[in-house]
């Protein structure tokens, strides 16, 4: 697959086709990783991108996976509890 690369700002850029953009679920914002490798240019979806939400979350907790308190010492400042 072929795309142009075009003055964007004071950099350059490629726009993304379709169907790598819905193959790979991205979305305005996620982060890639660019790497060269010899005369090749590898793009891929940043292992660090993932969208984290709180129910989603919370609903993957269960008896198996959750840990148990982890305790801190005696409070040593003015905190409450």
């Amino acid at each position: 697959m072929e795309a142009q690369i075009r003055k964007w700002g004071n950099d350059l850029g490629i726009n993304i086709p379709p169907v790598i953009v819905n193959g790979f679920s991205l979305r305005e914002g996620h982060f890639v990783n660019i790497q060269e490798n010899g005369n090749r240019i590898i793009i891929e979806p940043s292992k660090s991108d993932v969208s984290y939400n709180l129910t989603t979350m919370l609903s993957e907790i269960t008896k198996n996976n959750i840990h148990n308190s982890i305790e801190t010492g005696t409070p040593t400042g003015n905190e409450i509890w």
